[in-house]
């Protein structure tokens, strides 16, 4: 495992081989960090790249063509060691390919990329999947980055707000929390100016999943309800997670997938948001982190 530094005059971003995970995003002019730093206590993730899948599949396993395959919660990319290596449009990149132990689980040959560009005090981050097999490939990709939230220590986590680019509600989808799968089950969160605050009991319900592209823009806001992290994205679904009050971090994570449905019983090919590539063909997608 290797780490890489991209810098301009506003930041220094960090990023790991091991999962093409950023590591860390600093102010220079201050050494302000603005990501979890990984403390196990909580969570021992910064920000990893959920592929080839979003979430958990039902029972920890899943069928394509009558075999049946298992898969971790996330995937294996976050676990996975990259290659640091230019990638197209992007100033710092990092690659994934299949190998005889991904082929176990996942039986696809693939390309995984991962890019990262820095603009001002804005980073922008680029997948490109290349579908290099001679079949029909399924996946999900997704974001989790995990920012520290209260943003200083003078002030509390419940002191803060989420902000996102819509008005007056969001519908989340519920997951059954026994399983760890979506549920059938849905709630309205009411905004007001388009914030939510960060209340104690906002995690009850685990991760607030929104779809549909309800918002394409959330923020964390510090108590005087100025964003100091936006995360920007053209994804149809995105998620808002922390896993305790007393955590000291807010993720924010657009998706391009979704956990399977506590009663889904059928083939990856027919699962909620699912990415399908013909042999040969890529998907790009991209989002981007902006610091104040």
């Amino acid at each position: 495992m290797s780490e890489y530094k991209l810098m301009n005059d506003e930041m220094t971003l960090t990023v790991s081989t091991k999962g093409a995970e950023i590591r860390s995003l600093k102010k220079n002019t201050d050494g302000r960090e603005y990501m979890w730093q990984a403390d196990p206590a909580f969570w021992g993730w910064t920000a990893p790249v959920l592929f080839p899948v979003v979430g958990a599949f039902r029972n920890g396993e899943y069928r394509f063509e009558g075999k049946t395959y298992h898969m971790p919660q996330h995937g294996f990319a976050r676990r996975s060691e990259f290659v640091h290596k230019p990638v197209e449009g992007s100033e710092l990149g990092f690659v994934l390919t299949e190998s005889p132990d991904t082929l176990k689980d996942y039986p696809f040959c693939f390309r995984l990329e991962v890019g990262y560009t820095l603009q001002g005090r804005s980073v922008n981050v680029r997948w490109r999947v290349l579908n290099t097999g001679e079949e029909t490939m399924y996946f999900s990709i997704g974001a989790h980055p995990a920012f520290n939230c209260p943003p200083t220590q003078s002030c509390r986590k419940n002191e803060c707000l989420l902000s996102f680019n819509a008005q007056d509600k969001l519908t989340a989808t519920l997951l059954n929390l026994k399983v760890g799968n979506v549920s059938d089950q849905t709630m309205d969160v009411a905004l007001k100016d388009g914030m939510l605050p960060i209340a104690d009991d906002l995690f009850d319900i685990d991760t607030l999943i929104v779809e549909n592209g309800q918002a394409g823009e959330v923020s964390l806001n510090a108590p005087d309800q100025r964003p100091y992290v936006t995360v920007s994205f053209d994804a149809p679904l995105f998620g808002v997670w922390s896993p305790s009050k007393d955590a000291p971090f807010v993720c924010l994570e657009p998706w391009y997938g979704l956990a399977d449905h506590e009663n889904f019983s059928g083939d990856l090919s027919e699962r909620k948001y699912e990415q399908r590539l013909e042999p040969q063909a890529e998907f790009t997608a991209s989002y981007k982190i902006t610091v104040a």
